[in-house]
């Protein structure tokens, strides 16, 4: 069945195979902002631990190296692409920037804590010892992380207890991907294994709640491919993430569609199971409105003309679209964005801007899932926020 009440996405031009890559004015801008903060950063990790260290010349000479170096690296992990039109160079400039980024991140926040302790307890004695302790676990948070991030997500089972459920579709089973990041260093092989082990849980229907790509079409398309083998009873859908509107998100929605995907922009349709019914609506990303006000988020609008007395399930990429989904009259809401945090401790700062980090939540009436991703998005690194492949089951209250 055809989603009803859908936006038809824009289509977009691809740029010319030859053209040199276009930093947007807003990175360019923040390029120059992040750069000296960057340099900063790296130089307070340098005063703090280097001297503690008391590495031989040699050794200081190459850690001022790496720090200096990357300095420089930590920014391509997000603008590789932008820096060059040889894609296979702009990879591999992205992961070694990524990767940069990770033990960076841990180090910066590692030496901190240090200073922090080494400030309260006022044991000059312990400096030594602390520096090699921040190194030491840094590279391991490192190591470790990445291996969490590189395997196929793992399968999370949850029960959603929903009020007025009707008998039919007790034990419906959603499973939702979010968060994907095909891109530099998230490929086809990486996807494929994700498709192969939805297909093995025979779900009713499978929701991808935005974030799927960091790219272009031209350059990405054979990579997301695999998504168009997605099986489940009643199909899949999909709904754009912030990151689809980086990447040119027209062009996505018709290449998502093209290979058998269903958008839901604004828009929603009625699944039939077993006699019974229920709304499945979809919204544009909460931030789709800057990119484009025709594609401004609108969960009201989504629900327009939709039978009364269903289930109400919406697809919204960021857990922030929640206030309006409960006022539309959702009962369910899926999201992602948040990675969860991702890695530790970044999980404390998503409720800065979100009003869920991850797992199940009620708003009112309205029961609200955060997944924490299937795939992750900058440094290839995971701790404390396991990427998931999440099959919800509908349950009576």
């Amino acid at each position: 069945m055809r989603p009803a009440s859908l936006t038809s996405p824009r289509p977009a031009t691809p740029p010319a195979a030859a053209a040199q890559p276009a930093l947007p004015g807003r990175l360019r801008r923040a390029l120059w902002r992040v750069l000296p903060l960057m340099v900063g950063l790296h130089a307070y990790i340098g005063w703090r631990l280097l001297p503690s260290l008391d590495l031989p010349p040699a050794a200081l000479a190459l850690a001022i190296a790496g720090l200096a170096l990357s300095a420089c690296l930590v920014p391509l992990g997000l603008l590789g692409r932008f820096v060059t039109n040889n894609p296979a160079l702009a990879d591999r400039l992205s992961w070694l920037g990524s990767l940069a980024m990770g033990l960076f991140s841990s180090v910066l926040v590692l030496t901190l804590l240090r200073d922090a302790g080494l400030l309260l307890a006022g044991a000059p004695s312990l400096a030594q010892p602390t520096a090699l302790a921040v190194v030491a676990a840094a590279g391991l948070f490192t190591l470790f992380g990445y291996v969490n991030a590189r395997r196929v997500a793992r399968i999370v089972r949850v029960e959603v207890p929903l009020a007025d459920l009707p008998p039919a579709l007790e034990g419906f089973t959603i499973v939702q991907l979010s968060d994907i990041h095909v891109g530099p260093t998230i490929k086809r092989d990486y996807v494929q294994a994700i498709v192969d082990r939805v297909n093995g849980l025979e779900a009713d229907l499978v929701a991808i709640t935005g974030d799927v790509v960091d790219g272009s079409v031209e350059h990405l398309r054979e990579h997301t491919a695999p998504l168009g083998q997605l099986r489940s009873r009643h199909g899949s859908y999909f709904v754009t993430g912030n990151h689809e509107y980086y990447s040119g998100a027209g062009a996505w929605m018709a290449e998502f569609e093209r290979i058998g995907l269903k958008g839901l922009h604004n828009g929603h349709t009625v699944i039939a199971h077993h006699g019974a019914r229920l709304v499945l609506a979809g919204v544009t990303d909460y931030s789709a409105g800057a990119f484009d006000t025709a594609q401004a988020s609108d969960p009201a609008a989504a629900l327009a003309g939709s039978p009364a007395g269903l289930p109400r399930i919406l697809l919204a990429h960021q857990p922030r679209s929640a206030p309006a989904a409960a006022a539309a009259g959702f009962d369910l809401q899926l999201s992602g964005h948040t990675h969860g945090g991702q890695f530790w401790p970044w999980n404390f700062f998503v409720p800065l801007q979100q009003p869920f980090t991850a797992g199940l939540h009620r708003l009112g009436r309205l029961t609200v899932y955060t997944s924490r991703g299937t795939g992750y998005w900058g440094p290839p690194k995971r701790l404390g926020a396991p990427s998931e492949i999440t099959v919800l089951r509908l349950i009576r209250a």
